[in-house]
Formats: structure tokens, C-alpha cells, sequence
């Protein structure tokens, strides 16, 4: 056990959970993690004010873990998150520190995601149940007895739930939990009704405060571009086109991962290899000294296989899978930008992961540019600029040495020195294409996407405007629809005390959209009006069946504008 092993083994936590963060390479608790798990695994309640980025997941989901007994197949923790996406990385967090933990199983229930297989986990006796409000309260109402065994209560992000308007739904939660829970509440701020719940929820809590770090990586110039997840080889690949890099390592989660991205890479003629925690020492060795010397140029590796590689010519970094923490971020990016050097990081990220991207832009207190997927034109461009490189150096000693060669070969031949250039040149880059059309045609182009345009986000977000402009609104006629679009209803208006950010929050979460899908949202006294995808309009719909939001049903139904 190493030493910084020892200092999380100092706290107190499960031998199987200590084996887990090893395994994944922390090396030393963050200061919440260091206050906040002596507490919980003592059983009081507390509430910790901590921003997302500060390591708080595994400040209540180590202790928590060490707490709960595989054996016994049943509910004993419920984590509740404001949104899918955080449910998600929740979830999956508990996975991995679970992983030496046998018969430990973990549930992310949702909405937007079909009930069946959570129902099956859930009858399973899924220990960790990592749930969003709403669609909680679905499965309640399915069975009131679904929460009688949990112990441990997490809210996460309270601040951010109550802002999505789900306190009615914490109400009914809290009603069906036992009262000799234990119950401990993260929040960023705590204003007056996170406070209120406090008072009546919790027992004597302890209070934990951690200040967020500004963290800053100097000489690395970052940026970010949006792609969908199936589009991240091709899009690696465009990247490698235009940028002019020594060396680069390109991270990813899983093993596989780095076998699949290696493989495409080599099989576009670069020189790559992967690195996983499968690797044995000696290969690892071997891999780290190739990059060093220049007989490979990129490695695709994980986290944990990364760990302690340190290559000065490594003068750009691809973060090909989103990191799980703002920390393995900095990590990272720290591989390039060494020895007085420049170095440059890119980020993809998928529409599910603008959370993150904007944890990791607060906690190092730097943004992250977008920049655009390179087109056609800029891979010919720079496909051109390599070839010239290439050439260029050798016209002078190349016509004096084979001048009178390529002389005969003209004549036996019978063709214009023109002709033959060309045809020596496609035999010199191995048919690569080297003119526009062949360029668009050889590989898609991805995509990505476009950012919203300012006009549009001030409308949409417009709602949460009170005054006069509010008041225009509720008499002016709806905005003409984007093509594609279409145009549904709600009850629920300003009277009711809602905001755009509630309904735009509780269809993301229940709906399982991308937010790009969303258009125009706009908030009148008793009623409001949302722009909605009209390819799959019924299937969302259905979905939004349940939903509430500030604790009354959304009832969303298509608008007829005649």
C-alpha cells in the first residue's frame, strides 16, 4: 500500500473501497473528501458546501460504500441528483469504487429511459439507488414501500434541484424514507430554503465547507469541439490533419478504447500504440521510451496507464473521452506544455457533457475556446503545406541525381514531364487524396455543432425576465417556428412561479433530449409555450406524461395556433 493509499486508509474506509481508489490512481484525499468522510462513516448528518470539481462524489460515496453490506439485497442508500447526466456520473462513480465489492449492485434511475430495467434492478435489491427526483417519485407511486430499508440519504446539488422545482418532489421522498436514516446534503450556496430543509430534515448536522481552487495550466493553450460520441474517431482523425504536433497522447476511458482508437490510427499510417492497465510493465516501458525517441508518435491511454509518463516533446493532448473529475482534467493537459515548451490540449465533448466542460471552465478558472471541426478545404490545405515540406529540401539534389533518369523515363514512357510528376506523385503519398472533391468524398465530414446563437438563448431564457418585457410578451403573438420544429403548451405560466430555466430543466431531465433540440421558450402569465423537435414529438410527449414541475403537472400538449 503506497503512501498516499495510506493517508485514505488513515480515514477509515473499507479495505475493498481503498483497494478501488488504488486501482483507479488517487493518490491523496482532496480536502472535502478529507473532512467530510470521517463524518459520514461515524453516521451523523451533515451538509457539505462544496462546488461540483471539488471531489465531493467520492467525499460521500467512499464512506457510504464502506457502510453498506453486499449481503443483504435490498435499498440501504439513496443518492438523489438533479439531473440524468448527474445521476449518471453518480452512478457510475459508486460502479467503479464498487468494483472489489461482489454481489454490490447500483441502479441510475431517470426519466427519459424505459422503466423495465430499472423496475428489474430495483426488484434485484439493488444496494445504491442514484435517482432523480421526478422519475422517483414515479416508481413510489408503483410501490410506497420502495425506500423502507435506506439508511443513507445523499442530496447532491440541492441548490440546483430546488432551482428545477423539484421541492414537492423531496417532500414525498423524504415521507417515504425511514426517519432513523442517516442524512447528509451537498450544495454549492445555501440559501434559505436549502436551509429550511435542513431544519427539518436533518438531525444535529455537522458542517463542512471547502473553498474551490482555482487551478490554472500555464503555456497549454485549450479549446473544446462539440461532436456526438460515434463521431469521435473520425473526428480524431480530422484533427491529426491539421495539427502540427511533435508528439501527442490522447486519453480515453476504457481498455478497449485505447486498442479500437490505436488501431484506426494505424491504419491511417500513423505511428501509434495503445497503453492500458493490461499492459504489461516491461510493454508499458517500451511504449514510454518509442514516444520518447521518436518511433511512435501517439499514445492512446487511459488515465491510470498514463500516470507518471513524463515526455517532453509531447506537445498536444487529446481528451478523446470527457475526464470524470475537473482534477483528471488538469492531470492531463499537464502531460504537454513541459520543459519551457507550448503545449496545446483539445477537448471533445458530446452534448451531455456541457455540464462538465463548464465544471472544468470554474474550477481552473480558464475557458475552454470552441473551436470548429477542420473542412475539406483546411485538411487539403494542410495536406498540401506537408507534401511542399516534404519536397521541398530535395528539388536540388533530386535533379542533379535523376535528371537524366527522369529524361528516359519520359521518352520510354512517351508522356509530358507533367504527367509523369503527377503520376510519381500519386505512387509518393499512396493515392491520398489531394484535390477538394476527393477530399469531401473520401470521409464524411462530421458535423459537430453550431453554437446558438445569442438573440436565440436571450429569447429562450427571456422567461425568467419579469417587468414590463414580460408583460409584452403576454400580448404579443408566438414568434414564428424554425423548420423542424413545432410549437407545444402548458398550463403553467408565471402565476404559477415559473421560470424557463424549470421547464427547460425538467424536459431535459425527463425527456432525454439533447438541449439543442430545444428551441424558443417563452413564459406568459397563465400559460407558456415551448419549441419542440416534431420528429419524435409523440414519443416525447409521452415520455413528459408525469412530469411535474413546481410540484403541479406540465400537461404538455402540441399548440394549435388557428
Amino acid at each position: 500500500m503506497t503512501q498516499e493509499i495510506g493517508e485514505f486508509a488513515a480515514l477509515g474506509l473499507h479495505p475493498n473501497v481503498l483497494a478501488a481508489i488504488s486501482a483507479v490512481g488517487y493518490e491523496e484525499p482532496s480536502p472535502i473528501q478529507a473532512q467530510s468522510i470521517p463524518v459520514i462513516l461515524a453516521g451523523h448528518d451533515m451538509i457539505g458546501q462544496a462546488q461540483t470539481g471539488t471531489g465531493k462524489t467520492a467525499a460521500f460515496a467512499l464512506p457510504i460504500l464502506s457502510r453498506i453490506d453486499p449481503a443483504k439485497r435490498e435499498p440501504q442508500a439513496l443518492i438523489l441528483a438533479p439531473t440524468r447526466e448527474l445521476a449518471l456520473q453518480v452512478a457510475t462513480a459508486f460502479e467503479t469504487y464498487a468494483k472489489q465489492m461482489p454481489g454490490l449492485s447500483v441502479v441510475a434511475v431517470y426519466g427519459g429511459a424505459p422503466m423495465g430495467p430499472q423496475l428489474k434492478a430495483l426488484r434485484q435489491g439493488a444496494q445504491v439507488i442514484v435517482a432523480t427526483p421526478g422519475r422517483l417519485c414515479d416508481h413510489l407511486r408503483r410501490d410506497d414501500k420502495l425506500l423502507a430499508t435506506v439508511q443513507q440519504l445523499v442530496l447532491d446539488e440541492a441548490d440546483e434541484m430546488l432551482k428545477l422545482g423539484f421541492m414537492d418532489d423531496l417532500e414525498v421522498i423524504f415521507e417515504a424514507l425511514p426517519e432513523s436514516r442517516q442524512s447528509v446534503l451537498f450544495s454549492a450556496t445555501l440559501p434559505p430554503s436549502i436551509r429550511s430543509i435542513a431544519e427539518r430534515h436533518l438531525r444535529n448536522p455537522q458542517h463542512v465547507k471547502i473553498a474551490a481552487k482555482t487551478q490554472t495550466v500555464a503555456r497549454i493553450e485549450q479549446a473544446h469541439l462539440m461532436v456526438h460520441a460515434d463521431q469521435k474517431t473520425g473526428a480524431v482523425l480530422r484533427l491529426l490533419e491539421v495539427e502540427e504536433f511533435d508528439a501527442l497522447i490522447a486519453f480515453v476511458r476504457t481498455k478497449q478504447a485505447t486498442l479500437d482508437l490505436a488501431s484506426a490510427l494505424e491504419a491511417k499510417g500513423y505511428k501509434a500504440a495503445a497503453l492500458n492497465g493490461d499492459i504489461a510493465q516491461n510493454q508499458r516501458e517500451r511504449v514510454i521510451e518509442s514516444l520518447k525517441d521518436g518511433r511512435l508518435d501517439i499514445v492512446v491511454a487511459t488515465d491510470v496507464a498514463a500516470r507518471g509518463i513524463d515526455v517532453p516533446r509531447i506537445t498536444h493532448v487529446f481528451n478523446v473521452d470527457m475526464p470524470y473529475d475537473p482534477e483528471s482534467y488538469v492531470h492531463r493537459i499537464g502531460r504537454t506544455g513541459r520543459a519551457g515548451r507550448d503545449g496545446r490540449a483539445l477537448l471533445l465533448v458530446t452534448p451531455r457533457e456541457r455540464r462538465m466542460l463548464q465544471v472544468i471552465e470554474r474550477v481552473t478558472g480558464q475557458k475552454v475556446a470552441e473551436v470548429r471541426l477542420p473542412n475539406a478545404q483546411q485538411v487539403l490545405d494542410a495536406r498540401i503545406k506537408k507534401l511542399t515540406s516534404a519536397i521541398a529540401p530535395l528539388v536540388v539534389e533530386a535533379e542533379a541525381n535523376y535528371g537524366s533518369l527522369l529524361d528516359r523515363l519520359i521518352a520510354d514512357i512517351g508522356c509530358s514531364p507533367r504527367a509523369l510528376a503527377a503520376a510519381l506523385l500519386q505512387k509518393a503519398t499512396n493515392g491520398q487524396a489531394l484535390n477538394l472533391a476527393d477530399v469531401e468524398r473520401e470521409q464524411p465530414l462530421v458535423p459537430g455543432f453550431q453554437a446558438r446563437e445569442p438573440r436565440e438563448r436571450r429569447e429562450r431564457d427571456g422567461g425568467e425576465r419579469g417587468g414590463e418585457r414580460g408583460e409584452y410578451r403576454e400580448r404579443r403573438a408566438p414568434m414564428p417556428l424554425a423548420e423542424g420544429r413545432v410549437r407545444c403548451r402548458t398550463a403553467l405560466g408565471t402565476r404559477d412561479g415559473i421560470a424557463a430555466k424549470n421547464l427547460l430543466g425538467a424536459i431535459l431531465n425527463e425527456g432525454g433530449i439533447a438541449r439543442e433540440a430545444i428551441g424558443r421558450i417563452q413564459i406568459r402569465e397563465t400559460f407558456s409555450l415551448i419549441e419542440l423537435p416534431e420528429e419524435g414529438l409523440d414519443r416525447l410527449l409521452g415520455k413528459l406524461k408525469d412530469t411535474r414541475v413546481a410540484g403541479k403537472q406540465l400537461k404538455l400538449r402540441r399548440y394549435r395556433e388557428d
